[in-house]
């Protein structure tokens, strides 16, 4: 057997690893060449097409233990990099799949097998530096020659939805820890992000939680949208109700609520600045789209109020009434959003994950009903324009509209045969095929997302927990109090004589024990004071939680034991394996008759699939058949 499989170095049987990782810091050429020695070493693996599903068996003839080993030996050195270049690669070989049709089935596959063997690699690993693998980031070298953007392993696998990857024991550890953080950003100089075990820079007790920064913890973060959107819809329901409280139409300035109202686009914009500044475009997802949209009719609203303050009396009522008008459709978008409060429940974030995929299948059915709606527009338009008349453009087009809603309005062209087969052919089209080709997109849609629901559920977890860490921000003001930030701690930066220096700053990040910490502004110790202040209450309520929290996770705390009990039968000892009688009514019997040792001998080696079973069993077959062979050639002989 090849030197990389050794007992020293490869794989058990049971499959531990006893390759202690290192860390290093390859640079973005290095692994360049690593991910291609990966796809080279994955072509020659699977140099024909593959059933995927066969891929991730636990016992695939194809992902076996010397494979696993061969991969880890092929990273050398860069064993800690291996999870992110494989995963790289798997992204280069479906831009393979999606670019060449005819080779498709056979990238996909090696993308799959990519994609399985990261996973593998992070369960093999030291359980010490699987957080490490996982969260540690890279650069590596584009086509065009550009270093691409800090990522890692566990934020690669989430841009390109890895669902094996992410639904790995592995990755939902390191993705629980940062969701109730345990594992905390440490945001550097050049606005990247490492991530250290909170318990090693914090003491664990109430005054060591007592921190602002966990304020940016996402569990926390969760937490304050939720209240702060129910805050929200209270002061849209009272907005909304504005006209009807105030009949005389010549008070047509803003009153409180609406103050409130229109405050809120503007402060939450500052996170989709966040978001282009520092992230990539993956990581805007359908409840971005929702909050775009959301702000983006607040502030029309807004701006049409404007026109009727500043508008004569005749165009104050009209702006006024249009911009009620335009708020009145927020709602069915407000209230959707609060699907997002539940979405810690499987069934409502399996539920938002069909929603999101059944929209994004719908793609196809508008890019269709786009074409031919044009196309039977202009047709009836130009019918209608053959008499040297013509009616609005718009008449034909809610007319239409009507049709694809199963009310076609056909009196409307009774007296044109032509007009009216024509809108006939309209109506058939959207009915039968347009409508039927959504229907099977959803279906297909929903079934993926059911048939797989736990993977899509942990990855669909995964993606919001890291989508809340990845715009580096060392003080989160949750809105509106980033109105806080905005007006009394933005301002100083903008002062030479009030900005913090770097000994200055050393010295605050000392005093509050965190030299872990790099500034991102340099008014820190101005927003530890502010936000120290004003979310004091949820601050000790965060402290105190915590405090009792990770004391009761302690082995030998009492308190451990009262609200989660004993894991019963949860350790493999060996008082569990043969146990022993002490039961004064039982004396003489015993329930270990046949040692532990014994009963397992007749179970199959479940690590082994089915045909690897057999090979083994045919190479002990073929010793036992050499060694009587040699015993008999030394009779005759």
């Amino acid at each position: 057997m090849s030197g990389f499989l050794s007992p020293s170095q490869g794989l058990g049987e049971d499959g531990a690893s006893l390759i202690t990782v290192k860390s290093v810091n390859p640079g973005p050429d290095t692994l360049t060449k690593l991910v291609r020695r990966l796809r080279a070493m994955t072509l020659q693996l699977l140099p024909v097409e593959v059933e995927p599903e066969g891929l991730n068996e636990p016992t695939s003839r194809v992902i076996t233990p010397q494979v696993i080993a061969a991969y880890r030996a092929a990273a050398g050195d860069f064993v800690e990099a291996l999870p992110y270049c494989l995963l790289r690669a798997r992204a280069e070989f479906m831009y393979d799949a999606n670019h060449n049709p005819a080779d498709y089935g056979e990238n996909l596959g090696r993308a799959i097998a990519c994609e399985v063997l990261a996973r593998r690699i992070v369960h093999i690993a030291e359980p010490d530096r699987i957080a490490t693998i996982l969260s540690k980031r890279y650069q590596h070298r584009q086509i065009d020659g550009d270093e691409s953007e800090m990522a890692s392993a566990l934020e690669v696998a989430i841009d390109q939805h890895c669902t094996i990857f992410l639904s790995s024991s592995e990755s939902q550890d390191v993705v629980n820890q940062l969701w109730t953080g345990e594992l905390v950003q440490k945001i550097t100089s050049g606005h990247d992000n490492e991530y250290v075990r909170y318990e090693d820079i914090r003491e664990n007790s109430f005054w060591g939680h007592l921190d602002v920064s966990r304020l940016s913890v996402p569990r926390y973060q969760n937490m304050f949208r939720i209240l702060i959107w129910f805050a929200f819809l209270v002061v849209y329901s009272q907005a909304v109700r504005e006209p009807l409280d105030r009949l005389d139409p010549n008070k047509t300035s803003f009153d409180g609520w609406e103050v409130v109202l229109y405050l809120y686009p503007f402060l939450s914009s500052s996170k989709f600045f966040k978001l282009l500044n520092f992230v990539t475009w993956r990581t805007f997802s359908f409840w971005n789209g929702v909050a775009f949209i959301t702000d983006s009719l607040l502030l029309s609203a807004f701006v049409l109020r404007l026109m009727g303050i500043q508008g004569d009396p005749e165009q104050q009522v009209a702006f006024r009434m249009r911009s009620f008008q335009v708020l009145s459709f927020v709602a069915p978008f407000i209230w959707m959003k609060l699907v997002t409060v539940f979405d810690g429940y499987k069934y409502i974030g399996t539920m938002q994950i069909c929603v999101a995929r059944m929209l994004k299948e719908s793609g196809i059915f508008f890019a269709l009903l786009s074409v031919l709606g044009i196309g039977f527009a202009q047709g009836l338009y130009a019918l209608d324009a053959a008499d040297g008349s013509t009616e609005s453009p718009a008449v034909i087009v809610h007319v239409l509209i009507q049709a694809l809603l199963q009310a076609p309005d056909f009196s409307k062209y009774s007296l044109q045969p032509v007009a009216l087969s024509l809108y006939y052919l309209w109506s058939a089209v959207t009915a039968i095929v347009l409508l039927n080709v959504l229907i099977s997109l959803f279906s297909s849609a929903y079934a993926d997302v059911v048939e797989d629901a736990e993977a899509q559920y942990l990855a669909f977890f995964a993606q919001k927990t890291v989508g809340m860490l990845r715009a580096p921000d060392s003080y989160v003001y949750p809105a509106p109090f980033n109105l806080v930030e905005v007006f009394f701690v933005a301002p100083f930066e903008m002062i030479p004589g009030l900005r913090l220096n770097e000994k200055r700053y050393a010295q605050v990040c000392l005093e509050i024990s965190q030299p872990w910490k790099v500034p991102t502004y340099a008014a820190t110790e101005l927003n530890r004071i502010v936000m120290s202040t004003i979310f004091c209450i949820p601050l000790a309520a965060i402290a105190l939680f915590e405090s009792l929290r990770w004391n009761r996770q302690k082995p030998n705390s009492w308190m451990n034991h009262w609200f989660r009990g004993d894991d019963e039968g949860g350790d493999d000892s060996p008082a569990n394996r043969n146990p022993t009688v002490d039961d004064p009514n039982c004396q003489g019997l015993q329930i270990s008759k046949v040692p532990f040792e014994e009963l397992i001998t007749v179970f199959p080696n479940t690590q082994m699939s089915s045909e690897a079973t057999i090979v083994k069993e045919l190479d002990a077959l073929k010793k036992q058949i050499e060694a009587l062979t040699k015993m008999l050639e030394a009779r005759q002989g």
